[in-house]
């Protein structure tokens, strides 16, 4: 069979997007968003497989491994073009083994404390901070990640000096942050915002440049700190060398699903802006994202 007919005939079967981390966090929630768009337009099933470890090394590997055939998939996120440089080696190249598809979205950051912290706004916990080194705690979700790298960002450019306390996922950080074990973290809005409108955790400041509609009285963190700003993002790739036409039919797919007003604002709801670039533009984007990070990597003493 030609590489023109298998196009034509794609999709044949049901569809698998592996996710490199675990079920109810951002990837997974991403996953899903455009799982069910996606079955529609392509008219098979989109089965979501969560494949979680090594910072999404894991499911990384197994989908640069995958046939390109357009039936393995990843999603995957910010710590895709992280991992470039917090490892030495890698069991793929994240350039060269994966054929960008899409960026689905972007989604910004919220600083989160225990409600009777003492410091009620971010000038406060700065001040707070600088006053008590090395005392107040920060949880992080995974060593290396988008969120990790967004404390670091914020310790170098206030001058503070906050202890890291790792943890083996967002999940059991954020319950530690809950029973007030940790006084901070960075966590991503789709999975915060629920807490933050309950009353159970005090959000401190966004990571956009701009304050987010969803808490509109919220200051950016840039307002207090000039210049930072830190965001995740989340795309869909499959193994290199897929067939152009295939590519193009899975691009389109995701680009009309984002266009669409319910994943839009599914999205929007969730804190999460849709984005549906080319896959030149992303493959461009993922280049450029890895010199990025590199720097700050290096610098935030993760080991690797």
């Amino acid at each position: 069979m030609t590489q023109l007919s298998c196009a034509d005939d794609y999709p044949a079967r049901p569809i698998r997007l592996l996710v490199g981390a675990p079920a109810g966090g951002t990837t997974d929630t991403i996953a899903r968003a455009i799982s069910e768009p996606l079955a529609s337009a392509l008219k098979q099933p989109v089965l979501v497989a969560n494949r979680a470890g090594a910072g999404g090394n894991l499911a990384a590997a197994a989908v640069a491994k995958s046939a390109p055939d357009g039936y393995t998939l990843l999603v995957s996120f910010s710590s895709h073009t992280i991992n470039a440089t917090l490892y030495p080696t890698l069991p793929y190249d994240p350039v060269t083994d994966f054929t960008p598809i899409t960026m689905v979205a972007r989604v910004t950051s919220l600083l989160v404390g225990r409600t009777d912290l003492p410091a009620r706004d971010l000038k406060a916990l700065i001040e707070l901070a600088r006053t008590k080194p090395h005392t107040l705690t920060i949880g992080i979700g995974g060593i290396g990640s988008s969120l990790h790298l967004a404390g670091e960002k914020f310790k170098q450019m206030t001058g503070v000096d906050l202890l890291n306390v790792p943890y083996k996922g967002t999940a059991p950080a954020l319950t530690d942050l809950l029973g007030g074990q940790i006084d901070l973290m960075f966590i991503s809005l789709v999975t915060g915002a629920e807490h933050v409108r309950a009353g159970k955790l005090r959000a401190c400041g966004v990571t956009s440049e701009k304050r987010q509609s969803l808490f509109p009285n919220l200051p950016a963190i840039g307002e207090t700190v000039p210049g930072f700003e830190s965001s995740a993002w989340f795309g869909v790739f499959a193994p290199a060398n897929l067939p152009g036409e295939i590519t193009e039919k899975l691009n389109a797919a995701i680009v009309a699903a984002l266009a669409g007003r319910k994943l839009r604002d599914q999205l929007n709801n969730e804190g999460a802006t849709g984005v549906g670039n080319s896959s030149k533009e992303f493959a461009d984007f993922v280049r450029e994202d890895i010199e990025r990070w590199a720097p700050l990597v290096k610098s935030s003493g993760a080991p690797n």
